[in-house]
């Protein structure tokens, strides 16, 4: 095995990567400002929907596929021909986003809403609250995880293998994992053609049309344009559909969200313990299986941190832009960043464990 890397370089996000708390924060109270100040205008927006009762807002899902789009371009799934590279890994990575992530937030959710904080939000809410957080664990990271392989000096070749294939098993696990965990932690029913109307309409489409214009342009133009010239050209849109979706989904809520302050709060709670525990759970068990450190860091990250761009679809066009689901997806982007920074800067302190010519 390798030895861990050297750590006397540290790496540095670009200023909306490293502000971005503050600016999901200041959308946030963007938003609640229109949303207060002027319902009359945010109302007929919040009703242009894809067919009557359908909870697919235009703008909002006009807004999420300029988001996800971009990110879809970085998956090359030609790299998944090296997946027998390095298997132990990978086998983890799977094992913990898709076999524990998922149902120890389902346990979580229940515990802190339905039964500790059920005093503060009530029944009702509480039932959006354990349906929210069930749908962000559900979706790993596919983005933001290149940015936090990227400052734990990870192999970016295996990390494009960790989020191709992990793409790849959220086209068929995603809608079933949601549909019965929330159905079994709250006394919500989802309805599943839904579900797969938004799993099409947000992975399916826009994974396909990525996964199309990157073999396209890569084959015209070459890898090189293609990754120095074409993609830093969609950063601009893909951040300003970001920030706007937030503005209107901070309006629709605004009257929820005034009122209810302390939930967002309460919301935060069982997610940061699921980082946490997700993280640390993958990152012990790459050491057990004496997984180098280039694969082991990102591995961790990459099951802690959420694909909330997905998420946020899902919770709106299940329950609605003013849901207190839609509502618990955003919150986990609130706290994804500065939570996900210190994992890194924990891991990046820890690599030593994985020098194992020393051990």
């Amino acid at each position: 095995m390798s030895a861990a890397p050297s750590t006397s370089q540290p790496k540095r996000l670009n200023i909306f990567e490293r502000y971005l708390t503050v600016w999901v924060g200041l959308c946030m109270a963007v938003g609640v400002l229109i949303g207060t100040a002027a319902p009359g205008a945010v109302e007929p927006l919040r009703g242009l929907e894809f067919g009557g009762g359908s909870r697919i807002n235009i703008p909002i899902a006009i807004l999420l596929w300029l988001m996800i789009y971009p990110m879809m371009l970085k998956v090359d799934f030609s790299s998944l021909l090296g997946v027998r590279r390095k298997p132990k890994g990978l086998l983890i990575t799977l094992f913990v986003n898709w076999l524990v992530k998922p149902f120890s937030m389902a346990l979580l959710g229940w515990v802190f809403f339905k039964h500790l904080f059920v005093p503060w939000i009530g029944p009702e809410l509480a039932d959006q609250y354990v349906a929210g957080v069930i749908i962000l664990a559900a979706a790993p990271c596919t983005a933001m995880v290149f940015v936090w392989s990227y400052l734990t000096d990870g192999d970016p070749a295996y990390t494009l293998v960790q989020v191709a294939l992990n793409d790849l098993v959220m086209l068929v696990a995603f809608a079933p994992i949601v549909k019965y965990l929330v159905s079994g932690a709250s006394s919500l029913t989802v309805p599943f053609t839904v579900l797969l109307y938004a799993v099409v309409v947000f992975i399916v489409i826009p994974l396909t049309a990525g996964a199309a214009s990157r073999a396209l342009l890569v084959r015209t133009r070459g890898k090189d344009w293609f990754e120095e010239t074409f993609l830093p050209k969609f950063q601009p849109v893909s951040v300003a559909a970001l920030l706007a979706t937030l503005v209107f989904i901070f309006a629709f809520q605004a009257e929820n969200i005034t009122a209810r302050w302390l939930h967002v709060l309460l919301i935060a709670v069982p997610i940061l313990i699921q980082v946490y525990f997700n993280a640390g759970l993958a990152y012990g068990l790459m050491r057990l299986f004496r997984v180098e450190f280039s694969v082991a860091a990102p591995g961790a990250l990459i099951g802690a941190s959420n694909f909330f761009e997905l998420s946020v679809a899902t919770a709106i066009a299940l329950f609605g832009p003013d849901s207190g689901a839609a509502l618990a997806t955003v919150v986990g982007v609130l706290v994804e960043v500065p939570v996900m920074l210190s994992v890194c800067a924990l891991c990046r302190r820890t690599s030593h464990w994985f020098d194992y010519r020393s051990a």
